[in-house]
């Protein structure tokens, strides 16, 4: 997503993608209450920090142009005037140069608080700036509004502005990274013990626009170089479980980068999570490129295992399913309540139905349905439905033919548990089952689960008695998420409606 998206929107749409931050509910000391406002204070993500630089140099190149046009008409023994369009040609040279700012990793949060001097790299961008400029100008023949020495009286301006702004931006953030007003993407840390000891949380949030979570270290590598060590295992499968229960954004690795072999068994293991896995330049590659004075841009992570979808994909992901589950509330409240109404009349019990399932990064949720059957189960033990059930009420049956038994289920698309499509949640019981059987069954959990998805569209909806069906249907779950599209999630709910509306395996 393009640093020009607000911080707010981006967490509205995608805080629940890679989970979410839950409140702390332990009971406080009297020091605790007594200090508490004291200590409070305002944390922004650190992409505002880029944010916040970028609006700083558009402000400066528009009024630059503004003021330094104005300044050459005054010289000039010209009337003052044409404000409009020096503010336009101000906007477009800003664009131009936030587009190669952003590209350089100028407002980066390293690059912003870097003790290396950006000043040189800012003052190329800018006169690259003002020979495109002029170039439009010659193209467009506006000569008569934006002279030449209009330009070179704008451009010559902007320049020490720019490297003065970036000098007061620099500070401000600085103070920022000091006060803890920053946080950086929530990260577990896993690495060696040298590695690890050469990182501190500043480092991390000042150079990889990190905030750590936890921090685990990896024992003495094995004699093997063939595979991981039982508690090297071990060490990664908590940090996994570490980054499921804090909600963490990514998993980050502080490795050596001598130990290729090593590196590549641990990231064959983390394809068990479905966060994006990062790692570090080591203490060598770090000193090295701390000495290097031309360097274009500060050194950053570099993502050796990516999630199955990017930020912006889950963007429009999220959007979608907000948009799409508002409209379907608002178009079928009225099939809803006589549901509710009829389940009451039916037989005795609630008229929700809750179930503990797995969601993203098997994270347990309760999944909300019509109640269709006597019993509620939610135990170690859980029968699937089979054809002619008698556990099914008379007006279940309806409401599983007709799948409205599913439709409360947009509440749990609404709160974030669950997305419009995408593989479907089974019960807990049934995922321990398969996940025994099915090497590649835990793969499911690397979306979030949805109300209908691709292997319930081609066929494989409802009772999965064979362990060949329910096999076939992980293979189109997993393609599914290997090829997931905004067009693709449109096509399956396009086809959902036709293969409601034919009833097939929905009993």
């Amino acid at each position: 997503m393009s640093f020009f998206a607000p911080s707010f929107l981006s967490v509205f749409f995608m805080s629940n993608c890679n989970g979410k931050l839950a409140p702390d509910r332990t009971v406080p000391s009297l020091d605790q209450i007594g200090f508490a406002t004291r200590e409070f204070r305002l944390r922004f993500p650190q992409a505002a920090a880029g944010c916040f630089c970028a609006a700083v140099d558009f402000s400066v190149i528009t009024a630059s142009s503004i003021l330094g046009c104005s300044i050459y008409q005054a010289f000039s023994s010209r009337a003052v005037s044409n404000f409009d369009a020096f503010a336009l040609s101000g906007s477009i040279a800003a664009i131009l140069y936030l587009w190669m700012a952003h590209a350089a990793g100028f407002y980066q949060l390293g690059s912003i608080v870097s003790s290396r001097p950006a000043y040189r790299r800012i003052i190329n961008r800018w006169l690259i700036v003002g020979l495109l400029l002029t170039f439009l100008a010659f193209l467009l023949k506006v000569g008569a509004i934006f002279s030449r020495g209009s330009i070179i009286s704008f451009v010559a301006l902007s320049a020490p502005l720019l490297m003065g702004a970036r000098w007061a931006v620099t500070r401000v953030v600085r103070g920022a990274v000091t006060g803890g007003m920053l946080a950086g993407r929530r990260a577990v840390l896993v690495g060696s013990r040298d590695e690890l000891a050469a990182l501190d949380g500043d480092q991390l949030l000042r150079d990889f626009g990190l905030t750590e979570i936890d921090r685990l270290t990896l024992p003495t590598h094995s004699l093997s170089m063939m595979q991981l060590s039982f508690s090297e295992m071990s060490v990664l499968n908590q940090a996994m479980e570490s980054a499921r229960q804090k909600g963490a954004e990514r998993i980050v690795l502080a490795i050596s980068w001598n130990e290729s072999r090593r590196l590549e068994l641990i990231r064959d293991r983390m394809r068990a999570s479905p966060l994006p896995v990062q790692l570090v330049p080591d203490r060598v590659v770090r000193d090295i490129t701390q000495d290097l004075t031309l360097a274009s841009k500060p050194y950053s992570a570099i993502e050796i295992k990516r999630g199955p979808l990017s930020h912006f994909e889950q963007f429009l992901k999220r959007a979608l399913d907000i948009v799409g589950a508002v409209a379907l509330l608002v178009l079928l409240w009225p099939p809803m309540l006589l549901a509710a109404i009829a389940i009451k009349l039916d037989s005795a019990g609630p008229v929700l139905f809750r179930q503990r399932r797995n969601g993203f990064n098997t994270k347990q949720f309760r999944i909300l349905k019509f109640r269709t059957m006597t019993v509620g189960e939610d135990s170690d033990k859980v029968v699937q439905a089979t054809r002619f059930d008698r556990r099914v009420t008379r007006v279940g049956r309806h409401l599983r033919r007709s799948s409205v038994d599913e439709l409360p289920q947009l509440f749990n698309v609404l709160k974030g548990d669950m997305s419009l499509v995408g593989p479907r949640p089974h019960a807990l019981v049934h995922d321990i089952q398969y996940g025994e059987i099915l090497s590649d069954y835990a793969f499911r959990h690397h979306v979030k689960p949805g109300i209908t998805g691709w292997a319930q569209v081609n066929g494989f909806r409802g009772e999965t008695p064979r362990i060949e069906q329910m096999q076939r249907r992980v293979e189109l779950d997993l393609w599914y998420i290997n090829n997931w599209s905004l067009l693709l999630d449109l096509k399956i709910l396009f086809k959902t409606a036709f293969e409601v509306a034919s009833a097939r395996n929905a009993y």
